[in-house]
């Protein structure tokens, strides 16, 4: 026992700077694994406790105002109702003039008992208190956060005479406001609602439903357009969407920080066992010594396990701790979602089962190489000092032939002349760099979105929503402003084949004026009854580019051939955009404009021409700034940065061994290279470029494979969230080159000192050194 804990105490001081790159590597990728958990509980669970306290809905059904919308509460398939509700669709400002929010006002005389809203803060509507002269509303808490409500301001609505003073804010478990595509749910007594100046074609009914068994959900409303009939549903939501929107970006994040904490074990524990194997190779004498004087196979595997099984557990525990600590200050999203997850109860076992998976994987592979040191024979047979490989290849004698030096030469035939030795170094190498160059891909993605978001289907960087103004006074006004091109647009919700959910039927631009949709695939819509489809929509209707799908809107079906794929970043890509003039044939009545998009000329400042147009509107013109997705993912480049650095510091403990392997491989050839007249600084040389020789090989296999692995992991994430393909942006060609040419440059600076150390090194022509 006293004599394995002095030879680990004496590996450790040899191998002190390895040693310190692992701790910290491993304390990276758990901190990675701990965060990635904490993103995807904090998607998840907030919006779960949410429907359960409040039972909520799986199922909101919006009707025209006469719909006969409570009788879908005798369905089979229903276990519980919240409402018939009548509604009526306005928006709500703190001041005139002030940013606006698209409401669904809902008349509740109490509070439902189903899909019950969870008071947050304030309190719930009461019928003595919010009926007189001020009366109150509760507001949804998403809509509540982007207007900056809190219970005792005054909210102007349009089509009241009078503001409503908001007293109470509320969890629901719908899908969540969201500028310009959801509008914000709110409650209000009935006497409010019917106080409201909103025409036939703003007022309607909304009825929740909570069925017996969730998996039903599509068969209900299927029931509910063949009871109501398809000219009353106005719109469909579900829990499934609910749900998807209220996890949003949190778990593009959450599987990013999973897929390189996963990816960054799998590179520590390569670098691990390729540190244990090279290691075993250069201590063969001292393993025989161990073996001789009575140590058996076990113990001399047992005593690899524990040091690298201590060096992980170091790791761990240190990632755990400022995880633990400092997770909760970090800003944004991240410090949010760790100091939620800490009130969790399952944060109580689940750090660490994912401790003790970190240190179980790493002992794995612990276990596989250090069994070769088990089985190393006392007296190990006596090797060569000339090195294997017989005679130079062809390639080696040409090059020395063309005067190449002979330390290039000599470097590149070290760094190859063993085959699955070279290919298992540059393997381990290549990893952490596939990695980088994944997380280079996924950063340069991100800047393609902010630099250039014409090429993602953002090309209009403001939309503009009358208030009270007509159409012609609108574009009077738009017209005013100099460096843009307006596009008008209306949207509808058009129920789909099977009446099974609704999706998003959308007219922008004209026949003279076409919208410049970001294409992926086919072509632009020309001609009448031509449209392009986003993703989401054509994996929903299981259609593809040139087929005719159909949909119903108010129940007159509309029959549209799909010419061309879109990347769509709103409603999870389920939208289908044809042109306004499209949209209008045939329709009764004809719909005008509900907006205009604003395409701005480069350089054109978008709060500026906002400030511009509002002012000049005095107010009644709602415009915003359409949400760019990159914008949401800003703490990605924070965390791509921090997994490049836990990956820099696996490729550099992946480094040590390569250099250690080359500078021991050289030392037995010390007396050869010597003999036909090496200097030290040629055969310092040697090793320098042999070490370099393998760093390019695993630059450019890793760069490479990053490269097409980046694209495919964007595209698919692309696909499963409903924007589609075509999104990925590879890294630039200079960005590429320089990775591989650090790589290459720190490989040669880190084996400059140990290859000069044992150039200079006077080696008897004995046994002992060739062993």
């Amino acid at each position: 026992m006293r004599a394995a804990a002095r030879w680990t105490q004496a590996h450790l001081r040899a191998h002190r700077p390895a040693a310190v790159l692992i701790v910290l590597a491993t304390a990276g990728i758990t901190v990675s694994l701990l965060l990635a958990t904490a993103l995807f509980a904090y998607a998840t669970d907030p919006w779960q406790r949410t429907f359960t306290q409040s039972a909520g809905a799986h199922v909101w059904i919006h009707t025209r105002a006469g719909a006969p919308a409570g009788s879908l509460a005798a369905l089979d398939e229903v276990h519980a109702a919240s409402g018939p509700f009548r509604t009526v669709r306005t928006t709500a400002s703190l001041q005139p003039g002030g940013t606006k929010a698209a409401l669904e006002l809902r008349g509740a005389a109490r509070r439902p008992a189903t899909a019950a809203p969870q008071i947050t803060a304030g309190r719930w509507l009461d019928a003595e208190a919010d009926a007189g002269r001020t009366q109150g509303i509760v507001l949804d808490a998403s809509v509540a956060r982007a207007i900056w409500a809190k219970p005792g301001d005054s909210l102007v609505l349009g089509g009241f005479s009078a503001p409503l003073r908001v007293v109470g804010i509320a969890d629901t478990a719908e899908v969540p406001f969201r500028a310009g595509e959801t509008p914000g749910v709110a409650w209000v007594l009935p006497g409010t609602l019917a106080a409201s100046e909103a025409g036939p074609d703003q007022r309607g009914r909304a009825i929740g439903l909570q069925l017996t068994h969730p998996d039903d959900t599509d068969y209900v409303v299927q029931r509910a357009v063949t009871r109501l009939g398809a000219d009353q549903i106005t719109d469909v939501s579900t829990w499934r969407q609910a749900k998807a929107e209220a996890a949003g970006d949190n778990n593009l994040l959450a599987r990013l920080l999973g897929l390189f904490g996963l990816g960054a074990l799998l590179a520590a524990a390569l670098a691990v066992g390729g540190a244990i194997s090279t290691r075993i190779r250069g201590h063969l004498r001292d393993i025989a010594v161990l073996k001789a004087i009575g140590f058996t196979p076990g113990q001399v595997v047992r005593m690899f396990l524990v040091l690298h099984l201590g060096l992980a557990l170091l790791g761990v525990t240190l990632g755990a701790l400022l995880t633990q600590a400092l997770g909760p200050l970090t800003p944004g999203r991240i410090g949010e979602a760790t100091a939620l997850w800490q009130q969790l109860p399952e944060h109580t076992w689940l750090p660490l089962a994912i401790c003790g998976g970190v240190v179980a994987f790493i002992g794995a592979a612990t276990c596989l190489t250090a069994w070769r040191a088990g089985r190393v024979p006392p007296v190990p047979a006596a090797r060569a000092a000339a090195p294997a490989g017989g005679r130079p290849s062809a390639l080696t004698r040409r090059a020395l032939g063309l005067k190449i030096p002979p330390a290039l030469v000599l470097g590149w035939r070290g760094a190859f002349h063993r085959p699955l030795r070279s290919s298992a170094a540059i393997a381990r190498l290549a990893v952490p760099l596939l990695l980088i160059t994944i997380a280079l891909g996924v950063w340069t993605t991100l800047d393609r979105f902010t630099a250039h978001p014409q090429s993602v289907g953002l090309p209009a960087a403001l939309t503009v929503r009358p208030d009270s103004l007509s159409d012609p006074e609108v574009r009077q006004l738009i017209a005013t402003q100099g460096g843009l091109t307006a596009y008008p647009g209306a949207e509808v919700q058009a129920l789909v084949p099977g009446q099974t959910g609704t999706i998003t039927l959308r007219g922008l631009g004209t026949d003279a004026r076409p919208y410049p949709f970001a294409l992926a695939e086919g072509r632009a819509a020309h001609g009448p009854d031509e449209a392009v489809a986003g993703q989401g929509l054509l994996e929903l209707l299981d259609a593809h580019v040139g087929d005719w799908v159909r949909m119903t809107v108010a129940g007159r079906p509309h029959v549209l051939h799909i010419v061309g794929r879109s990347i769509e970043t709103s409603d999870a890509g389920r939208v289908i955009s044809t042109s306004l003039d499209t949209l209008r044939d045939g329709a009764n009545p004809a719909p005008r404009p509900d907006f205009y998009h604003l395409a701005l000329r480069p350089g054109t400042d978008p709060a500026t021409v906002r400030n511009a147009l509002t002012e000049a509107s005095g107010g009644r013109l709602e415009v915003r700034q359409i949400p760019n997705p990159a914008d949401q993912l800003s703490a990605v480049r924070g965390v791509s940065a921090g997994l490049i650095a836990v990956l820099t510091l696996i490729g550099l403990a992946e480094l040590a061994t390569t250099v250690g392997a080359a500078v021991r491989d050289r030392s037995r050839d010390l007396l050869a290279l010597r003999a036909v007249g090496l200097t030290p600084r040629e055969i310092t040389a040697v090793i320098v470029s042999a070490t370099a020789f393998t760093a390019l090989a695993a630059a450019l296999a890793g760069t490479a494979l990053g490269v097409l692995a980046a694209q495919w992991l964007i595209d698919l994430q692309g696909a499963t969230s409903g924007w589609g393909t075509g999104i990925a942006q590879h890294p630039a060609p200079g960005t590429l080159l320089l990775v591989v040419t650090l790589a290459v440059a720190i490989s040669a600076a880190a084996a400059v000192l140990p290859a000069a150390r044992i150039a200079r090194r006077r080696l008897a022509d004995s046994a002992s050194a060739v062993l």
